[in-house]
């Protein structure tokens, strides 16, 4: 099989494999039940206004209601919720029977344990081969529970080590090249 004709999709996917991501759970309420699926491939996008994205599979049965609700909050996982992935990476009816949640102000689930969450509103929805990139506008911010988050790399969870800043506490300066927009204190 290729993508694009040219390029092989096996190979693709063992290339961006080696790019490691972070572990969200989607979710939001239509009034009637929750709904939520796994996704590595979210992202902040802009500070002010303050986005994020996300980019949900064209076959995706969750994200129409998603869309239909036009709110969902962002679960970041934490290390110790491999679990929890599993049950949201895979199909099922009643997913949340086997997590612990409560209702952001949008009534979607935030989910118990998660590192952080946020709470949005869709802004914005674009075509992308066989996916939607998905542009939300960030409503409320979640407290900071401390742990590790939940990363995915060549196709196996893994889990960060710390890094070490300078004596002082600050973000190393090489590392701060690193990033796109003013940092706050805990980027790093």
């Amino acid at each position: 099989m290729t993508v694009a004709g040219t390029i092989d999709a096996a190979r693709f996917r063992a290339v961006l494999g080696h790019f490691c991501t972070g572990v969200t759970v989607i979710t939001a309420h239509d009034g009637t039940r929750p709904v939520g699926f796994a996704c590595q491939s979210f992202a902040a996008l802009s500070l002010d206004p303050p986005l994020v994205l996300f980019c949900p599979a064209r076959t995706s049965r969750t994200w129409p209601i998603i869309e239909g609700v036009g709110r969902f909050a962002v679960n970041v996982l934490a290390a110790d919720q491999r679990a929890v992935s599993g049950v949201f990476g895979a199909r099922g009816e009643d997913k949340f029977a086997a997590v612990a949640w409560r209702a952001a102000a949008s009534g979607a689930p935030l989910l118990d344990g998660a590192l952080t969450w946020l709470d949005c509103a869709v802004e914005a929805v674009h075509e992308a081969g066989d996916h939607f990139v998905v542009v939300g506008r960030v409503l409320e911010l979640g407290e900071i529970r401390d742990g590790r988050p939940l990363l995915f790399y060549r196709g196996r969870y893994t889990a960060t080590e710390s890094v070490p800043a300078d004596g002082d506490g600050q973000v190393r300066e090489d590392l701060a090249e690193l990033l796109t927009w003013p940092r706050p204190d805990d980027w790093f």
